[in-house]
């Protein structure tokens, strides 16, 4: 199988490491070719994770998208989430045909407030047993320093992701698989929102004592939304493997894919959400903040996506809400905080 990575950002770079180790040649777009050549000539990404070198052997640079999705089996789209369209819209209606796609964007599109598999199945007729997704709990950063990680591989067509999954595994990374994929791209979305307002907690310099009791509220309550959208066995300790060969536990919550990657995002320095939310909560502007960043924050957007999809589901999440406020409607951090201390348990 012949993947092509769509995103030369952290996380893009993370999973090109991690191909190119097993021994993959994989095509690689970057939208700089200064960067490109920077790469070639030294052996690393210059702007993100510049301690990853790479055998260039392996690396079939372009800066043309619709080149690296011709060249490939198997694409993985990792750029992010406000992009999207700007990167896709103008390639051919077939370009995808034949082809798996795998999204490794934990965001949502900010213009339709869709799932990237709902925008490629609208513009694209990629239909949902071609699509995958790769989520956490796991930091860009860490796979570089090849510190044990684990990612969850997520798609309805279990076999071709089982195989799929094969292709990441390494002496660092351990891989964990599951078919619930809307479940997992939701956590992902809501977890970035969450370790906003972790961020703004330690901003307004709240203590450890508070931000534990804030994440777990925040892992209720996308257990609450995950449930009004469909998702069962929203429950922790409920994990059944129902096939043994493959491993693959019932949608769980609790597992590293959604409760994991909620408490890394929250607490680790690494978190780019995190960051920002703490800029906020220390008084920075939105726009500051993100000046201040070299990265985007998904959590930004996500905020506003999330509020206006639960206009509709219903849900109850006064923390994602508040979130969505202090970085939308100009709610002073701490007037918003304030209010989320009274509905904390």
């Amino acid at each position: 199988m012949t993947f092509g990575i769509l995103g030369s950002g952290s996380w893009g770079t993370a999973l090109a490491k991690i191909l190119t180790d097993n021994g993959q040649t994989i095509y690689w777009w970057n939208r700089s070719e200064s960067a490109i050549r920077h790469i070639l000539t030294r052996n690393h990404n210059p702007q993100y994770l510049s301690t990853a070198h790479f055998d260039t052997r392996k690396l079939k640079l372009t800066t043309s998208a619709e080149e690296v999705i011709r060249n490939s089996d198997c694409v993985i789209i990792v750029v992010p989430s406000a992009y999207v369209d700007d990167i896709l819209r103008n390639l051919p209606k077939t370009i995808f045909t034949g082809k798996k796609v795998i999204s490794a964007i934990k965001g949502i599109l900010p213009d339709t407030n869709v799932l990237l598999n709902d925008y490629l199945s609208e513009h694209f007729g990629l239909e949902l047993k071609d699509y995958f997704a790769v989520l956490g709990p796991c930091h860009a950063e860490e796979v570089a320093a090849e510190k044990l990680s684990y990612l969850t591989f997520t798609g309805i067509d279990e076999v071709v992701n089982h195989t799929i999954t094969a292709y990441f595994k390494t002496g660092y990374l351990n891989t964990i698989e599951n078919n619930d994929i809307y479940g997992v791209q939701f956590a992902a979305v809501l977890k970035n929102i969450y370790a906003v307002g972790a961020g703004i907690a330690h901003g307004l310099d709240y203590g450890d004592n508070f931000l534990s009791v804030l994440i777990a509220n925040s892992a209720d309550e996308m257990a609450g939304f995950l449930r009004k959208v469909g998702i069962q066995n929203i429950q922790v300790g409920s994990i059944e493997h129902h096939q043994e060969h493959h491993k693959t536990p019932t949608t769980n919550y609790a597992a590293s894919v959604y409760l994991g990657d909620l408490l890394v995002t929250c607490y680790s320095l690494h978190s780019r959400n995190r960051a920002f939310g703490n800029m906020i909560g220390k008084g920075y502007s939105v726009k500051a903040a993100q000046l201040e960043m070299s990265m985007v924050a998904e959590g930004y957007n996500a905020s506003k996506c999330m509020y206006l999809i639960n206009q509709k589901t219903g849900a109850e999440m006064p923390i994602a809400e508040t979130v969505y406020r202090i970085l939308w409607e100009n709610l002073p951090a701490r007037d918003g905080f304030n209010s989320i201390e009274l509905t904390l348990e």
